[in-house]
């Protein structure tokens, strides 16, 4: 397992295990903008200097001088790169409550491209879902979700998407169907392509989808069974001491806090530490899922 990768799943691990509490959400795709596969940061750090009107200017320039190449050359991937770099950070620079689904269709258009000139790159396509569920085109954001997990269906990133397309409605049932199907195939999948489906990873997304629908029990069983399945991983040692916390159950998440840190490599110690002593957030899950558009990064 790559280091990138396996920071990610840490992310998605440390903050499903709270997030099971209010609903799998999606990350806006204007949060995006500085994991997109073309991401520059000189070119960031240049902007960042700038004064926002001077960056702005700058930007719409960029976008232009993308469009222009594009004209002549539909498929140059390295203008739709920068065109979507610069139409992301255009959009982070707007207010929230400013951002219309216009200003997401205009990134729509890049990444459909790259998606398809790209397909063994899924970062594109999960962006494509994100931002097509960000302007509520629910069912293209599933298409392009189930077109990642035809040909990769262990992916980890696709796979949190559609579970949490399928949270936010209101089918947990398919979610835990979809994480269940994956499961089930994970071990012939893993014999033709050794490693692409991370069964761990995908118990603890199930833990999380039976947690947001206050299952416990199951939470926790599927919990036990990733933790037996490899007693040295301390992700779903985290993800069952967050659901005990959670339970209001501290003395019994205390010795699991400790267990995960002592399995951990030292990157991710601090990040557990941190989870073990924050605050609990009050138990939300009378309320319904929050929508694409009120998720929060």
């Amino acid at each position: 397992m790559t280091q990138t990768r396996n920071r990610w799943i840490v992310q998605v691990v440390l903050a499903l295990a709270i997030l099971a509490f209010v609903g799998v959400s999606v990350i806006p795709i204007i949060g995006a903008f500085n994991n997109t596969p073309s991401s520059n940061q000189n070119i960031a750090s240049t902007r960042g200097s700038l004064p926002g009107s001077d960056q702005k200017s700058k930007l719409e320039d960029e976008v232009r001088g993308y469009e222009l190449v594009l004209q002549r050359e539909p498929e140059n991937q390295t203008a739709l790169k920068g065109l979507l770099q610069a139409r992301l950070q255009l959009l982070s620079q707007k207010e929230k409550s400013e951002i219309k689904p216009a200003d997401i269709q205009v990134v729509i258009e890049p990444l459909e491209k790259l998606a398809k000139l790209n397909p063994e790159q899924s970062e594109y396509s999960v962006l494509l879902a994100q931002a097509k569920q960000q302007i509520g085109d629910r069912e293209g954001a599933a298409q392009a979700y189930r077109s990642i997990l035809s040909t990769k269906p262990g992916d980890l990133k696709a796979l949190q998407g559609m579970v949490s397309l399928l949270i936010n409605q209101q089918r947990p049932e398919a979610a835990i169907g979809l994480l269940q199907e994956t499961l089930s195939n994970a071990a012939q999948i893993n014999k033709i392509q050794p490693g692409s489906v991370d069964i761990v990873a995908v118990q603890v997304l199930l833990g999380s989808v039976h947690a947001s629908q206050k299952r416990y029990a199951q939470a926790s069983s599927v919990y036990d069974q990733a933790i037996k399945k490899d007693p040295k991983d301390f992700r779903p040692v985290v993800a069952k001491a967050m659901l005990l916390k959670q339970q209001g159950k501290n003395a019994d998440a205390k010795p699991l806090f400790d267990s995960a840190a002592a399995l951990a490599p030292a990157q991710y110690k601090d990040e557990i530490n941190k989870a073990a002593t924050a605050s609990p957030i009050p138990n939300p899950a009378a309320s319904p899922a929050p929508s694409v558009e009120s998720t929060p990064k």
